[in-house]
């Protein structure tokens, strides 16, 4: 990466990305969108079925990688918020999805994508022979 000066604001992506997959890091790109309500929770909760519907598709595909409600910053209120994390070629596509989904659709929330490189970290999966579902495990 080349040479920052001090007080400089932003770097390229793209350089950023080839450093950081040069030090032998993953570097896979998701992309975080952060799902904002627009009006609190009662709009949000109305339009809860097909958003979460929408969600399910996506996962059954395989472009919803996390997804879930963001509490407040005191950890004891939600005001209608959530993030997710798409798996996609773009964030042209990824921006796609988000406008898609019938949360934003009807306006209840409105987004912010961001793309994200994942470089630590771990998943666990829990399967079980015996029938039980399988369980991630926190």
């Amino acid at each position: 990466m080349s040479k920052l000066t001090p007080g400089e604001e932003s770097v390229s992506w793209q350089e950023l990305t080839a450093d950081i997959r040069g030090k032998g890091l993953p570097g896979h790109q998701l992309y975080l969108v952060l799902s904002e309500a627009t009006n609190g929770p009662a709009a949000v909760l109305a339009n809860r079925e097909p958003h979460l519907a929408y969600q399910m598709r996506l996962e059954s595909e395989g472009a919803l990688f996390v997804a879930g409600p963001l509490a407040g910053e005191d950890g004891q209120s939600w005001d209608g918020s959530g993030a997710f994390v798409y798996r996609a070629p773009s964030l042209e596509r990824a921006r796609e999805i988000a406008g898609a989904d019938p949360m934003h659709v009807a306006g209840a929330r409105r987004f912010r994508i961001m793309p994200w490189l994942v470089n630590e970290g771990s998943v666990s999966v829990r399967l079980f022979f015996s029938g039980a579902a399988p369980r991630l495990v926190p």
